[in-house]
């Protein structure tokens, strides 16, 4: 006597959401990284209380600026994930290209402030200073990266209203990092 054999259903459907997951879950632990760093760095600062960043002057202009242009990037690349769930796909391309342009521009404001505030490798806020800005820099270019991909994906007409998936898991990732920028902003701009 033999048991009967069990047949699975078969579903020639692709499965959804599994990159917003997968992103959402990597982006988290990228973001505890640098929230790690971030929570280091006030700890060291206190310690130090008023020796910290005393030889050096961090002007705020160029992180308010880098603030606003990561705020309206965060409205361009959610103005691409509606524009694709609506099958616009000009909007789709123009609100990636932006919010490309806009990272861009915040990674060369963080260069050009690193060499605007000066902190040399011998000073004790060096590792510290460029490991979370640094940090924070990588997490950007990565995510610039991922909306490079996932654009040109979206070009070759793999992603519509029927998968926008990519274009919001890059937008996950995005938001991750300007939320990111938003606690360094404050704990190593404004703080100082």
């Amino acid at each position: 006597m033999s048991s009967p054999a069990i047949v699975l259903p078969t579903s020639t459907a692709p499965r959804r959401r599994e990159l917003l997951f997968g992103t959402a879950f990597a982006t988290a632990g990228v973001v505890m990284l640098m929230l790690t760093l971030v929570g280091y760095y006030i700890g060291a600062a206190n310690a130090a209380g008023s020796d910290w960043l005393a030889a050096n002057s961090i002007p705020l202009t160029q992180p308010n600026m880098q603030m606003f242009g990561l705020a309206l990037s965060v409205v361009m690349i959610h103005w691409a994930v509606y524009a694709i769930n609506n099958d616009d796909r000009t909007s789709t391309y123009v609100g990636l290209g932006a919010t490309l342009v806009l990272g861009a521009a915040f990674v060369n404001q963080t260069i050009f402030l690193w060499k605007l505030v000066g902190i040399t490798g011998d000073q004790v806020e060096a590792p510290l200073f460029y490991s979370v800005t640094g940090g924070h820099v990588a997490m950007v270019l990565a995510a610039m990266i991922y909306i490079f991909f996932v654009g040109f994906r979206a070009l070759g007409g793999q992603y519509s209203s029927r998968n926008p998936d990519g274009i919001a898991a890059a937008a996950v990732l995005w938001d991750a990092a300007v939320a990111v920028y938003a606690v360094i902003w404050v704990a190593v701009y404004i703080m100082k």
